[in-house]
């Protein structure tokens, strides 16, 4: 899987490759120093994934995020962040990203997020979704007002629950004791049910409408 680094920090893009090189499913195949830069890069490069800084000083990258779909750019993005960006991974939310992780995540789990995104599939590190609980009682959601058509059902619920604290698929079917097959199936299901095109939507959909 082809990767591209944006960060306006020298050497963060330095750790964060010096851990990739330590995965032979991974190459970094381009970096870039702030997200004016991304869409030239993306459109060079064809990377399979971009890992990418929510704050940087030119253009952040939500701001980068959203020129990558205007150009018509739909290549996963994973969104680096800190504690204190609720906010923006909020805004990131509705610009599309795909995954959000904090900046001291281990290689396993780094690995398992771009692996994740790359099957198409959407992901929250718990720290990160445990923030956004929190941010959410002072922000008021922008999402298209909504109606669920009929009750979730209990199993809805739990699937919600672990999906709100970053599991995949496989872990949800772990827990569950199901099948991964029969957990994406359900997944699609909710996600319809919730009037959402993505896991991430679904539970920030959830949360604001209190049903986990």
């Amino acid at each position: 899987m082809k990767v591209l680094l944006v960060d306006d920090q020298t050497l963060v893009r330095e750790g964060i490759k010096s851990l990739l090189s330590l995965s032979d499913n991974l190459l970094v195949v381009g970096e870039a120093s702030d997200g004016d830069e991304v869409c030239q890069a993306v459109t060079n490069l064809q990377p399979d994934v971009i890992l990418m800084d929510i704050r940087m000083p030119r253009m952040s990258g939500v701001d980068a995020l959203r020129a990558m779909q205007k150009a018509g750019l739909t290549q996963p993005v994973i969104m680096l962040t800190t504690f204190d960006d609720h906010k923006l991974v909020l805004d990131a939310v509705q610009a599309g990203a795909k995954g959000y992780l904090l900046k001291d995540v281990s290689l396993e789990t780094l690995v398992d997020a771009i692996e994740t995104v790359y099957k198409g599939q959407t992901l929250i590190q718990p720290a990160v979704t445990e923030k956004i609980l929190q941010g959410l009682q002072g922000l008021q959601q922008q999402f298209e007002s909504y109606q669920t058509p009929e009750p979730l059902t209990d199993a809805e619920r739990k699937i919600l629950r672990l999906m709100a604290a970053g599991c995949s698929n496989r872990e949800i079917a772990e827990a569950l004791f199901k099948s991964e097959g029969t957990i994406k199936n359900q997944v699609s299901s909710l996600l319809a049910k919730l009037g959402v095109r993505d896991r991430t939507r679904a539970v920030l959909k959830a949360i604001e409408a209190g049903l986990i």
